[in-house]
């Protein structure tokens, strides 16, 4: 399993910005996945899921209205699309495969500053 995230970058408050997480090594229409995220001292924490078939999302409470999370099962994608982007948002943002084992991916800088 293979899990590469992508998309982080230096924004201003308030802008956007779309993640993308390509996953190969599994039958990816099969699975749910997840955005994580771990600021700087402090613990990795679920920002958003999406079912298997992109019918059921489910977000934390902070980014309700702000981020979407979709998915391409034809291409293995997930994307997290970050509007109105706020300093507490700043992060590294991690794509999960859930299971047992789960797998993650290495992760994405996201830094919100003016």
């Amino acid at each position: 399993v293979q899990v590469v995230e992508s998309g982080g970058g230096l924004v201003q408050p308030g802008g956007s910005l779309t993640l993308s997480c390509a996953a190969s090594g599994f039958t990816f229409s099969n699975f749910a996945m997840y955005w994580h995220r771990q600021a700087p001292g402090k613990e990795r924490e679920f920002v958003a899921l999406i079912n298997n078939g992109g019918t059921r999302t489910e977000y934390v409470d902070s980014v309700k209205g702000r981020f979407t999370i979709s998915r391409d099962n034809a291409k293995n994608l997930v994307y997290l699309q970050m509007n109105n982007l706020k300093p507490e948002d700043t992060a590294v943002y991690y794509c999960k495969v859930p299971g047992s084992p789960s797998y993650w991916g290495q992760g994405t800088q996201v830094t919100v500053s003016s």
